[in-house]
């Protein structure tokens, strides 16, 4: 089965959006300003997209953990 690079970006996005939803509340309980969580939140969201997408490539490349897989190209 070979998962294409357009899953691994689908799934980038809809990660990103959920951590940085998180994120942003989490800026905001901990401030108390709605604004420093956008702000926190906007910078995350951009600086952790390219991050994770290479991070899920490398993943999907090892076979860390998987016993008979051989390594897919």
């Amino acid at each position: 089965m070979k998962i294409s690079k357009k899953r691994h970006l689908a799934k980038t996005f809809t990660w990103r959006l959920t951590a940085t939803l998180t994120t942003m509340i989490i800026a905001w309980l901990i401030s108390g300003d709605p604004l420093t969580g956008l702000t926190v939140g906007g910078i995350e969201f951009f600086v952790k997209i390219p991050i994770y997408y290479f991070h899920e490539r490398v993943w999907y490349r090892s076979n860390f953990g998987l016993n008979g897989r051989s390594r897919r190209e």
